[in-house]
């Protein structure tokens, strides 16, 4: 109970913002206050918690063990923070309040979607905010309080006790191609045909690379050597438009830009053996409690799984 009575809300915004900043005096800065001051609150709270939080170094400061454990809580605390001020203020105005999602772009677009569609036909007021990202960087800003759940692949090195995982589904690639490609529609086409074509492919590291790459080492086969790196979506369609380039995405986003071409003329290459992705989660803090309005959009989704 020391802690309750010691610790102010203040302090824990200097203490993440020393965490993001790995600096002292821009943390300082950034939560109005002196270095003195910021220097000051920092010895206090390591003197009553008796644990260092930071270790000093000539170009910065870094996190302790107990340091990353102090700063997971201190999202959380303000986190309900900002959710007790939002609710009272959705009270006050009537508004049923703001839900935040990150998902990764197949499950966004064949997904997460449809469930906003569902329930702001039901609740129009309801301001909802929806990024697409790689999970990893989804991860980052689910632990930075930014969003309420994200949609993606479960996390890599971190504490798995962190989060709470509703299954998700497996997602298919599917080989994406300008209609005038010499393979548009061939049925059946092994990987080996398919090697010496140019590829437009996510960055390295990206589950439907990874997935692509795999097949082609499965069969004995190198991956293949023709390949501009992009995860942007519209570089991928430019890229399929202006030449022969295959560009592999998930079954969703495939078939959405097969149904609303959006001014190109797309088409796929059915492939002899399917290429599955590993499978998505929808992902949220195991300590956080959700305000109302995200209830309400994280259990039309689990509804879609």
């Amino acid at each position: 109970m020391d802690l309750v009575h010691r610790i102010k809300p203040k302090h824990l915004e200097l203490l993440l913002r020393i965490a993001e900043t790995g600096q002292l005096q821009v943390a300082a800065r950034d939560a109005a206050m002196s270095q003195p001051a910021a220097s000051r609150i920092l010895a206090n709270l390591e003197n009553t918690l008796d644990a260092k939080l930071f270790e000093r170094h000539p170009l910065g400061m870094e996190l302790t063990p107990a340091g990353h454990v102090f700063v997971r809580h201190a999202r959380v605390v303000l986190s309900e923070l900002r959710t007790l001020g939002d609710e009272l203020q959705s009270l006050k105005t009537g508004a049923l309040g703001n839900v935040r999602i990150g998902a990764v772009t197949g499950p966004a677009v064949g997904m997460l979607m449809p469930a906003l569609q569902s329930i702001l036909q039901r609740y129009p007021d309801l301001n909802v905010s929806v990024d697409v990202a790689p999970s990893s960087e989804l991860m980052r800003r689910l632990d930075e309080t930014r969003y309420d759940f994200v949609i993606g692949r479960a996390p890599k090195g971190q504490e798995p006790h962190d989060y709470r995982l509703h299954p998700g589904r497996i997602e298919k690639v599917k080989l994406l191609v300008h209609e005038t490609h010499p393979l548009a529609g061939a049925t059946g086409t092994p990987l080996e045909v398919l090697h010496d074509y140019s590829w437009v492919m996510q960055d390295v590291g990206n589950p439907i690379r990874e997935a692509v790459e795999g097949a082609f080492i499965s069969k004995g086969l190198d991956v293949p050597p023709r390949v501009l790196n992009s995860s942007s979506l519209l570089v991928g369609l430019a890229q399929v438009a202006n030449g022969d380039t295959i560009a592999p995405h998930s079954e969703e986003v495939v078939n959405l830009l097969l149904s609303e071409p959006i001014g190109a003329k797309l088409a796929t290459i059915p492939i002899r053996e399917p290429i599955i992705v590993a499978p998505y989660f929808v992902i949220q803090n195991r300590w956080r409690k959700l305000p109302r309005a995200v209830e309400m959009v994280l259990e039309e989704v689990l509804t879609r799984m």
